[in-house]
């Protein structure tokens, strides 16, 4: 890889290199002009039949589920290569390849297309081959059912490994060999084994395995969410978003590490990867960061943390958000209004750390001359927030996430596109007035999202920024797209997973193993921690803090490498009856699994997106992974916090109650105060070691907001801020 430059920054070429390594879903190979030319119009007619079935209905489910695998099994396999060998992405010519794109790929491409079509096609029964309808057939497939399932759960297993790596489909084939061997397993594992025929039938047909909830999710959510985050940086909202972050902390202490905080939560929101994220925002944040004196790896962990908690920042959280809002069976807003307190608890730690370490570091902001003006950044750039606006307006009106998407988009066209002094571009205003006006006549949409909707078209073709081309934006169609086809490829290989689980119950299974383990593990701990009947905690707490650290634990473990929708929705099926059975809230039980997820892509050895930020910064990608973990920690302990207090997700079972929200609120804000300060080796002085392990102790317990624990916890901290504040007296200046 080219070296990149620590005063300048990466180039084009070398960012795009960056991604290719760190990202597998990005990484594609090279194709010839003939066949180059057949993929973007496949690319294109696939964004446009998302695009178009959002905002104008969509068919039945085994259709449009048919149609989405049918383009994933075209661009996958014409993409990417059989192996990831050091000249795979090359460009080669032979009698066996036509266009790159070798005979074999071409076969696996038409046998998952007809994988595909044929449920579809043989729902209602085709007589003549002597199919009968698909609800006489559920649990007793014929011979085409077996065929054609087989080749649909193989090719699956073969889109995950070509676009995510080897991981994901190993795990999914234990999964596979659990359900038809489980009479094999020991214990509590064992059940009496799904037979093969039934397993087939249940991965292939809708409702269950493949054809399931999280296929579906992303066939009608999270893909237009990716594109709508795609073409919005293309049109110069993700630029907005760093000036703005510039506008806002640029100037303080530590100034380039909080813009680039701040830059990677508004664009993580709109981005659907990690790594892309970082590699956006971080080509400008992490040279940034260096040239003021933050260490290369500690300028590339803050932009891996923060580019990580773009996925759990609302309004518009990463794809996992809107899958959970499908397994909760709850309104997508539910789950935006639960993640509100827990991504400023995140970013609240990251902004901790990052202060902490700039005053010990002695680092000041940026100077004022390099600073955007706001007024010129809102002059020049103001239409690019309309799109964004006339979205989250119809998402938190009531109407489906992809309506909300088709109207983002349509205004992004609007915006990048369309200008009121060149006639034909007015095209696409006047097409999403005419479709806002058509659902305002017919009682869909009502006066006050129509004006909105209205009044955002008019004023985008006032766009003063320069005008966004058709070539330019077929491009940036197809690069959306091709983010989308990994998330795709993962959604339909975890319904496996899912599958299973809901055959075998192996869920339960698992749950009742780690409750029980950790209920032996707590009755050990409480024999020591009791003294002449008086107990420092009692067994239930023990074990309930036991069981979510090892479900934590296997969180993380399992998230080596995996992309965080995946990763969710394979836990959340595993490790959610744990703690159901814990008596955890379901939606703080699936939101303790998404962090988890999440604090996977930033846990060393395996942190793709603080690789992808080490090879920016130049830095150690081992060291940058620690760094961003550590930087990361309100997210490692804010599921803690709200599992113990689920009022900070407004979803405490006892009803919502401001005094007990506050005193919750604050006691984690304590915790990660603590935790950064330890972790820094600074508060209002320099910490000795044996002080920065006493406030890592008292920042635990305040994670657990209780008054007993937050007086144990002051308890423990006390001998440090009596140090810390005599150090501060006598020495008023050292930091």
């Amino acid at each position: 890889m080219p070296s990149v430059s620590a005063d300048t920054g990466p180039s084009a070429a070398e960012l795009e290199e960056i991604e290719r390594k760190y990202d597998e879903g990005a990484a594609t190979k090279a194709v010839g002009k003939g066949m180059a030319v057949f993929l973007r119009i496949v690319a294109v007619v696939f964004a446009l039949y998302h695009y178009f079935t959002a905002g104008f209905g969509l068919p039945s489910d085994h259709w449009h589920m048919g149609w989405h695998l049918s383009g994933l099994f075209i661009l996958i396999y014409a993409f990417y290569p059989a192996f990831k060998t050091r000249n795979a992405y090359d460009l080669k010519q032979s009698f066996w390849r036509i266009g790159n794109v070798s005979v074999l790929d071409i076969l696996a491409m038409l046998l998952g297309i007809s994988a595909s079509l044929y449920l579809s096609l043989a729902w209602r029964g085709i007589a003549f081959f002597g199919i009968e309808e698909q609800t006489f057939r559920m649990g007793n497939p014929n011979v085409y059912d077996l065929i054609f399932g087989c080749i649909m759960i193989v090719l699956v297993l073969d889109l995950a490994r070509r676009t995510l790596g080897w991981i994901l489909p190993l795990i999914i084939c234990v999964f596979m060999s659990y359900a038809l061997l489980g009479p094999y397993f020991p214990g509590i594992l064992q059940h009496p084994g799904v037979k093969f025929q039934t397993f087939v039938s249940s991965m292939y047909f809708p409702h269950e395995g493949i054809y399931g909830v999280t296929l579906w999710v992303t066939s009608t959510v999270v893909f237009h969410f990716v594109l709508f985050g795609t073409i919005a940086q293309r049109t110069g909202l993700g630029q907005l978003f760093i000036d703005n972050a510039s506008i806002l902390a640029g100037r303080y202490t530590g100034g380039p590490a909080k813009v680039s905080v701040i830059s990677s939560a508004f664009f993580g929101t709109i981005s659907g990867s990690s790594v892309a994220n970082t590699v956006s925002t971080g080509s400008l944040t992490i040279p940034n960061m260096k040239r003021l004196g933050y260490p290369g790896h500690f300028a590339g962990g803050v932009e891996a943390a923060a580019s990580a908690g773009g996925q759990i920042t609302p309004p518009i959280m990463g794809a996992a958000a809107f899958i959970m809002a499908e397994f909760l069976n709850v309104p997508y807003t539910t789950i935006v209004l639960a993640g509100i307190f827990p991504a400023l608890l995140h970013y609240f730690g990251v902004f901790s750390v990052v202060h902490l370490m700039a005053r010990k570091l002695g680092l000041k902001g940026m100077a004022k001359e390099t600073l955007p003006h706001f007024g010129k950044v809102w002059k020049s750039g103001w239409a690019n927030i309309l799109p964004l606006v006339g979205l989250l307006v119809v998402l938190f009106s009531g109407y489906t996430p992809y309506m909300s998407a088709f109207c983002g988009i349509s205004l992004l066209l609007v915006v990048g596109m369309a200008r009121r002094d060149v006639v034909l571009s007015l095209i696409i205003p006047v097409g999403f007035a005419a479709f806002v006006c058509w659902k305002a006549l017919s009682g869909e949409f009502g006066v006050g999202i129509s004006i909105t909707l209205l009044a955002a078209t008019i004023l985008g073709i006032y766009n003063p920024q320069k005008r966004v081309t058709l070539a330019e934006m077929v491009t940036t169609f197809e690069t959306g797209v091709k983010y989308a086809l990994a998330v795709g490829a993962a959604s339909a290989a975890v319904g496996i997973v899912v599958g299973v689980i809901n055959t075998t119950g192996i869920g339960f299974r698992l749950g009742f193993m780690v409750t029980s383990g950790a209920t032996e593990m707590a009755d050990v701990i409480h024999a020591l921690t009791e003294f002449g009947g008086y107990e420092l905690f009692s067994t239930s707490s023990i074990s309930l803090f036991l069981s979510l650290v090892l479900i934590a634990f296997s969180c993380i473990l399992m998230g080596a490498g995996i992309p965080t929708t995946a990763l969710y929705i394979m836990l959340v099926s595993v490790a959610q009856p744990a703690l159901t059975q814990l008596g955890i809230p379901p939606i703080a039980s699936h939101m303790f699994v998404l962090y988890y997820g999440v604090v996977a892509e930033i846990t060393p050895p395996v942190c793709t997106s603080a690789y992808a930020a080490s090879a920016i910064a130049n830095s150690n990608p081992f060291r940058t992974g620690v760094s961003a973990f550590t930087l990361g920690l309100g997210k490692v302990v804010a599921p803690m916090a709200f599992v113990y207090a689920p009022v900070l997700l407004f979803a405490d079972p006892n009803g919502f109650d401001l005094l007990t929200f506050a005193y919750s609120a604050v006691s984690a804000i304590f915790g990660v105060i603590a935790l950064s300060a330890a972790v820094v080796g600074v508060w209002l002085a320099p910490l000795a070691v044996w002080a920065r392990l006493v406030l890592a102790l008292g920042g635990l317990v305040f994670i657990a907001p209780s008054f007993a624990s937050d007086i144990i916890a002051l308890l423990i901290i006390t001998p440090v801020i009596l140090q810390q504040v005599l150090a501060r007296l006598s020495q008023p200046a050292s930091v």
